[in-house]
């Protein structure tokens, strides 16, 4: 993948100076560190920092159609593109590299908008039409690559990342405290929003269209999640749809090895790596090289099971250890390149794996995303599908007795008893017409962090409701949904496509310039799982049922039967392992520091850093774990994009292609030797 960029001159004032996208481009430079090209005329200037990973010779961008009427900067793969080529060159269209890029230049410009339902893979694309005046961005259905945009005084700007439309001065840079307080109840923003005022994101699935002269742009849907009617599933057997699962994930697979470097695969020890693994050393590449973290801490190690799929695959397996100091100390990086405020540190162990894959030159894996929210692999889809049940007879003593299979290492806590937690799970009757019952009690616990809001802030927000928000944009259908479909639906909108796909997904490989594929997010398998009945997917309270049966004859038994272990990465343990580690992370929750900020209250926040520090007044919470997550997020997010930004230290980059359009004329020069 790439990083791109571009501003766009919507009226008659002068447009951006030139050396503007050069450093735009020159931030987005660990998204793409081995070239870099732009494209500039009398209304916009574009550009691309490339990671080259196709026609390494001649796919540097932007590149244009025949008569150079239509210009493309894009960062991403389709992973489809020579079958779409062949029926291109059918028809009569010409080609001058060997890219997916020209590809989908062509494509536009035969069917405009209409060309992204034939795309597989992920994208983020920015195509200019000199003709019409018209800029077109469009984003990948799930949203794996990322395109932020904003409109500021007659001009819209576009990037990759956010830091680059930073650089521009006439942007403010400041917290929305709306997405904040969504944050810290859905550990994400909702939508369009990001964290900083009047900067948006183009929503999963979408495209947009803005024309000089005209400064609106509204985004449109060309994908959405599927869901079927009982009537629309899936008519044939079980056997029948393991068998079709097979294929279609195999294909997808075989399409994500589509590169002119070396693809590696990361292999976590868990059910879905180790599918794709499997799947690529058996099918594809017996000489499969992988990658996976240790961890210091115990508790979320999988490094026994890691083994045991090496052994069966004998890939040549590259491993990384990683300690409580290590993610205390690249904290800091991570927030830089996601964002956003974290409640959790998860982010900053797959942050250090691509470091570690990148110095092993590689620069491509295939990953395991996507299988949990697809085939049921979360906890709070079973955890729905209990409190359900235990609402049809809510004064069962047995009923509510299922959650302590579920979650073991919680009702084991000695600090919480048992009539405690079936209190916190507890459901009535009327918890069964509500629509949002799967993800309400974890929103409601999340949301307890906003306690450390100032009191500013409280007040600021005290009539935002970040599940009204939710609400809002429900499908008109959802009432009428089955209970799974509903929580699965929330999970791939909310948390899938806006923080995991993003904060561990594309921001954490792509910050050590390494592009994640993700075969379980082929959009035909999406589609056609949505067509199995819910109990093929959850089946009693076995995750995954109908994708374990496809795949049993592929794996060891200790993989294929193995209770399904989230991914998790150590919090308090990070921040706070001593008494000579008072200040986790320096001033930055000191009085000053969080004055400045103005976000939270500064007698609230002391008090609980001394609590995680000496625990003298019991056991830190869960809760109140993710809240110093994101207070220390949240202030570094403050402190390096609002306070401190250094955008004034970026320099041009010196772009190994310039391409200049002016009225009638036109100037190409490579400056590449």
């Amino acid at each position: 993948m790439c990083g791109i960029a571009g501003v766009l001159n919507l009226s008659s004032r002068d447009g951006a100076p030139e050396a503007q996208i050069l450093r735009m481009i020159a931030i987005l430079g660990h998204r793409g560190p081995d070239e870099s090209g732009v494209y500039i005329d009398e209304t916009i200037h574009m550009g691309q920092a490339r990671l080259s990973i196709l026609d390494m010779e001649s796919g540097l961008q932007p590149i244009s159609n025949e008569d150079e009427t239509l210009w493309i900067v894009y960062n991403g793969e389709v992973f489809n593109y020579i079958e779409l080529k062949e029926e291109l060159k059918n028809r009569g269209h010409r080609f001058t590299t060997q890219t997916d890029t020209e590809v989908i230049l062509h494509l536009y410009e035969e069917r405009g908008p209409a060309c992204l339902s034939q795309l597989n893979g992920q994208f983020a694309i920015a195509i200019w039409d000199r003709r019409k005046k018209e800029l077109f961005l469009a984003r990948d259905r799930l949203g794996i690559c990322p395109l932020y945009y904003t409109f500021q005084n007659g001009r819209f700007l576009f990037a990759s990342e956010i830091k680059a439309l930073f650089l521009d001065q006439e942007v403010k840079r400041g917290i929305d405290r709306v997405a904040l307080k969504q944050v810290f109840t859905c550990w994400t923003t909702i939508g369009s929003r990001t964290i900083f005022k009047d900067v948006y994101a183009l929503c999963p699935g979408h495209y947009m269209t803005i024309k000089a002269g005209e400064p609106v742009g509204e985004q449109r849907p060309f994908w959405q999640i599927p869901y079927y009617s009982r009537e629309q599933q899936w008519l044939g057997s079980r056997e029948q749809a393991a068998a079709e699962l097979r294929d279609i994930l195999e294909d997808a697979v075989r399409l994500r090895l589509r590169a002119d470097v070396p693809v590696g695969a990361y292999l976590s020890g868990g059910l879905d790596s180790s599918i794709i693994t499997s799947i690529i050393s058996q099918k594809f590449d017996n000489h499969l090289k992988t990658f996976s973290l240790a961890f210091e801490e115990k508790a979320f190690d999988e490094a026994a099971y890691q083994a045991e799929m090496i052994k069966s695959l004998g890939t040549e397996h590259h491993q990384t250890r990683i300690t409580n100091q290590q993610i205390r100390d690249n904290f800091p990086s991570v927030i830089w390149h996601c964002e956003k405020p974290l409640l959790r540190t998860g982010p900053v162990p797959l942050f250090v794996l691509s470091k570690f894959v990148r110095d092993n030159r590689f620069k491509v894996v295939l990953t395991g995303e996507g299988a949990d929210e697809v085939f049921g692999g979360y906890n709070i889809f079973k955890e729905a599908k209990i409190r359900a049940f235990w609402a049809r007879q809510p004064d069962s003593k047995y009923r509510p007795l299922l959650l302590e299979r579920l979650y073991p290492y919680i009702f084991e806590n000695p600090s919480r008893n048992r009539s405690f937690l079936q209190k916190f799970f507890s459901v009535t009757p009327e918890d069964l017409d509500d629509v949002l019952m799967s993800h309400r009690k974890r929103w409601a616990n999340t949301q307890r962090c906003t306690a450390f809001f100032s009191e500013e802030t409280l007040d600021a927000l005290r009539e935002k409701n970040p599940v009204a928000d939710i609400s809002s944009r429900l499908p008109s259908d959802f009432a009428r949904r089955d209970g799974f479909s509903r929580a699965q639906w929330l999970e791939m909108d909310l948390f899938m496509s806006n923080y995991l796909l993003t904060s561990q997904g594309d921001r954490m490989a792509m910050a050590n310039s390494v592009e994640l594929r993700v075969p379980f997010l082929d959009h035909r398998l999406i589609e056609f799982a949505a067509k199995l009945p819910a109990h093929w997917k959850i089946h009693g309270l076995e995750e995954k049922y109908l994708l374990k049966k496809a795949f049993n004859d592929q794996l060891p038994v200790n993989i294929s039967k193995r209770a399904k272990q989230p991914y998790r990465a150590p919090i308090g343990q990070v921040f706070f392992n001593g008494p000579n580690n008072p200040n986790p992370l320096g001033d930055l929750i000191s009085e000053d520091q969080l004055k400045s900020a103005g976000i939270f209250d500064e007698k609230k926040v002391r008090h609980l850093f001394k609590k995680c520090l000496s625990q003298a007044h019991g056991p830190v919470s869960e809760s109140e774990n993710m809240a110093v997550v994101g207070i220390l997020s949240t202030q570094w997010i403050h402190e390096q994009f609002v306070k401190n930004f250094a955008g004034s230290q970026v320099q041009p980059v010196k772009p190994d292609k310039i391409v200049r359009r002016t009225h009638d004329t036109f100037l190409q020069r490579s400056l590449k030797s």
